[in-house]
């Protein structure tokens, strides 16, 4: 440890710029995605990029659908169409409370 922690006080962290979720977060708590982007370098570190591309995509693909949620997004895409094309063709009607017509609370 040198004498004067000049990366601390000059407000930069070199050793962390390369990973997103590891640097510091508020309340010390871990970010949502910290777990997928560690289980994606552990399973690259040491193999080479032109490897690593290759034999770590399942990783790579949770590490970006926890970060982007594109998955989840069609997903959710595809049932809101289905619940109108059925609402459509008269086999759904959605209850009151998904209208907006509710009865008021106390």
């Amino acid at each position: 440890m040198p004498f004067w922690d000049l990366q601390r006080q000059l407000g930069i962290d070199v050793d962390r710029w390369m990973l997103r979720q590891s640097t510091a977060q508020p309340h010390g708590n871990a970010s949502a995605c910290h777990a997928f982007e560690r289980e994606w370098v552990e399973c690259g570190h040491g193999l080479g990029q032109t490897r690593a591309r290759r034999e770590c995509v399942p990783e790579y693909e949770d590490f970006m659908e926890c970060m982007h949620r594109t998955k989840l997004a069609a997903r959710l895409k595809a049932i809101l169409e289905q619940r109108d094309k059925m609402i459509k063709a008269g086999k759904y009607t959605p209850p009151d409370y998904h209208k907006g017509k509710e009865e008021p609370r106390p």
